[in-house]
């Protein structure tokens, strides 16, 4: 991330929250962000518009590869778990490589690292989609708008525009 954000972006200290510290006057403050515009933490409209998105082409690639047969529930579960299986490569691989999921690239939004490094990598990339799959790690958010999975992999989703 370091050749969008330069040297201004900085982990969050190790020490954990005190009762001191005050709040944060904009998603981000805390991790050296700014309050808007490229690069400020993404809102959760644009987060759960790029979600539906990804969601959508997953259906769409996976119709066209699979018929849904609504009188047998066999073949509706295959055609489920091709879906799901076609949503977790259509999420998992775009973050490894590139920081978004086509969802995002439409909205405008990114995964970004907070230790500086431009490539999400695999493993974050595929632990934020299975926390996603879940719901409830992803929807969960803190001040400044990180889910469990944002705080699990040590990355944030910022705005590009």
């Amino acid at each position: 991330m370091a050749r969008w954000t330069g040297e201004w972006l900085q982990t969050v200290s190790s020490g954990g929250p005190s009762s001191q510290e005050e709040a944060p006057r904009w998603p981000g403050e805390r991790l050296g962000l700014p309050e808007s515009g490229p690069l400020s933490v993404a809102g959760s409209g644009r987060r759960f518009v790029a979600l539906l998105a990804d969601l959508i082409v997953a259906s769409l690639l996976t119709a066209i590869f699979t018929r849904p047969n609504y009188s047998d529930l066999a073949a509706m579960q295959e055609h489920n778990l091709w879906a799901l299986v076609t949503w977790a490569v259509i999420t998992v691989v775009p973050v490894t490589l590139f920081g978004f999921t086509p969802g995002m690239a439409l909205t405008g939004i990114r995964v970004a690292r907070l230790d500086g490094k431009a490539v999400v990598g695999l493993w974050r990339a595929a632990l934020r989609g299975v926390l996603t799959f879940f719901i409830i790690p992803a929807a969960v958010r803190n001040a400044d708008n990180r889910g469990w999975h944002d705080r699990l992999t040590n990355t944030v989703v910022v705005t590009l525009r």
